[in-house]
């Protein structure tokens, strides 16, 4: 029988000194913005420590890759207090961010119930995480640390402020809702080839390229019965030439035809692939469609990403 070790917390403090200098360092990196990543479903790039806003610093400011946000994380390596909360909004305020990350090393009751009524009484577009960073060690072993969710938004009570009485309306943000929680289940199941988006109502969901400048998109188009993967290029129009100039090469290795459409006059340029197949009624086909749709996605990804 193998030897099962003891789990022991350690102090955070003892991990990092500072929040400024070894904390928010330590986090701005790649690999460990990735694991943040996974916790609030978002791909956080450009990103910029100690911003000013007015008289105050706020820790790190970064974009989200795929919808362009702001997202602000505010490090506090002890317990939550009110000074910290008021920074957290005058930050937000200040810099226009939609999405606010508060971690900590203890959520104080008070500040868990504050961000909690922050969710439920602001708009669909404004996110409030709070979490908490532990650390944990098997005997002699080196440190792990853990984000552990404290308050996230709270979707159900979001989609619940949309008022409408058109019922088909409504019927088709609930088939969306199912359609990227099972699609999100399946990505997970093949190892997660892209990060995971937070399953909502929308009739879409971003991949990351690695650049602001393009990403690739998947739109829900029940109307028509069926999906559409694109290369949503949001403006730079020299981009999609370039991938123009490339046409042949890029069809030839992905094993389809596109269709390109650089729309003249409009900042945004869209190079799309059609999977037919798609119908809110009938969920049989759905493992199948969205296992394609997996693999047009990541194709069309690394495909695109060798022309950037």
């Amino acid at each position: 029988m193998a030897n099962i070790g003891k789990l022991t917390e350690v102090d955070v403090r003892e991990l990092w000194k500072h929040e400024q200098y070894d904390f928010s360092n330590w986090l701005a990196k790649e690999e460990n913005l990735e694991y943040l990543n996974d916790i609030i479903g978002l791909t956080l790039t450009d990103v910029d420590k100690e911003v000013y806003v007015g008289p105050y610093r706020c820790d790190i400011v970064a974009k989200d890759e795929t919808s362009g946000i702001t997202v602000i994380v505010e490090n506090q390596l002890e317990g939550t207090n009110h000074d910290h909360l008021g920074k957290i909004i005058t930050y937000a305020s200040g810099l226009n961010a939609k999405v606010m990350i508060w971690i900590v090393k203890e959520a104080k009751e008070e500040h868990r119930a504050a961000i909690e009524w922050l969710n439920n009484n602001t708009n669909n577009d404004v996110n409030f995480f709070l979490i908490e960073i532990h650390a944990y060690k098997i005997g002699n072993s080196d440190p792990a640390p853990k984000f552990e969710v404290v308050e996230k938004p709270n979707d159900f009570v979001k989609r619940s402020k949309v008022k409408s009485d058109d019922s088909d309306l409504n019927k088709s943000q609930g088939e969306r809702l199912a359609f990227w929680e099972q699609f999100n289940q399946v990505v997970i199941a093949r190892g997660k080839p892209f990060n995971l988006r937070k399953a909502t109502t929308d009739h879409w969901y971003d991949v990351a390229m690695g650049t602001s400048d393009a990403h690739i998109a998947i739109d829900l188009v029940n109307k028509d019965g069926r999906i559409v993967v694109e290369c949503y290029i949001s403006d730079n129009k020299d981009l999609f030439d370039t991938f123009s100039d490339h046409k042949e090469e890029i069809e030839s290795a992905l094993g389809f035809e596109l269709i390109w459409d650089r729309l003249d006059g409009k900042k945004a340029s869209r190079i799309k692939y059609r999977i037919d197949g798609l119908n809110f009624d009938d969920h049989s086909n759905y493992n199948e469609l969205m296992n394609r749709t997996i693999d047009v996605a990541v194709k069309m990804r690394d495909t695109f990403k060798k022309y950037m």
